[in-house]
């Protein structure tokens, strides 16, 4: 059986030659405080149709700079980060940013994104313990953003009501999620008690911890089908 060294090289070769993409680092959002709130922005078409701002889980930080003229940031081995070469193309473009409760640094993203793509809907994506993020966000993106999508969601996620918002909400969970803080049965909770769509993945590689990206927390194996349904369920909302 690979190694998770091995898997993890081949997982990085393939997503590197699936790229095809621009990347920069974006220092134009400004709080209200005065703060600067950085992100990196990947697009490939001028004008995306949707923008999906992504907060990874972990501890949350992606936290991009350049050093010696050179990008740099953390969190590229999470779920979102490593799966963006199959989430950008002419209509989508991507946002990393530090995983964050406060509407005042998300709104600093997200006003600096009208600015450079007036016409685009925008979502907002965390997976894993970012989630708590986006749930905490939920009522302050209501009438704010086009929707949020909650992947691998923490256990909070069963009493998500999502009729009391605005926008679209979507749960995406890998049925076999073995990490004991992201149970898949507190998706399928929300799903049954709030009517909230919920994709259930299946199938892809488990390796090492379960609440690591190459678990099946991390859909590992599965990235390509599991952004692609996402794609399509941002689609279906026009």
């Amino acid at each position: 059986m690979p190694t998770l060294a091995a898997l993890l090289l081949l997982a990085q070769a393939g997503l590197a030659a699936a790229a095809d993409y621009h990347e920069a680092l974006v220092s134009s959002a400004q709080a209200a405080s005065g703060e600067t709130v950085p992100y990196v922005l990947d697009w490939r078409g001028a004008s995306p149709k949707y923008v999906v701002i992504l907060f990874p889980g972990g501890t949350g930080e992606v936290d991009p700079r350049m050093v010696n003229g050179k990008l740099v940031y953390r969190a590229q081995n999470n779920f979102l980060l490593r799966a963006r070469p199959f989430l950008v193309d002419e209509e989508f473009a991507a946002v990393a940013t530090n995983s964050t409760s406060s509407p005042e640094r998300v709104q600093a993203v997200l006003d600096d994104l009208k600015r450079r793509f007036p016409e685009t809907r925008i979502y907002l994506m965390g997976t894993s313990r970012g989630t708590l993020d986006t749930m905490a966000l939920a009522d302050y993106l209501s009438t704010r953003i086009s929707g949020e999508i909650h992947t691998s969601s923490f256990a909070a996620v069963a009493s998500l009501d999502a009729t009391k918002y605005r926008n679209r909400q979507l749960l995406v969970h890998h049925e076999d999620d073995g990490c004991r803080a992201t149970p898949a049965g507190a998706a399928q909770r929300s799903h049954e008690r709030y009517g909230t769509p919920l994709i259930l993945m299946r199938g892809g590689n488990a390796e090492g911890n379960p609440c690591q990206p190459f678990g099946h927390h991390g859909f590992n194996g599965i990235e390509k089908e599991t952004i692609d349904a996402i794609k399509q369920w941002i689609r279906q909302g026009g």
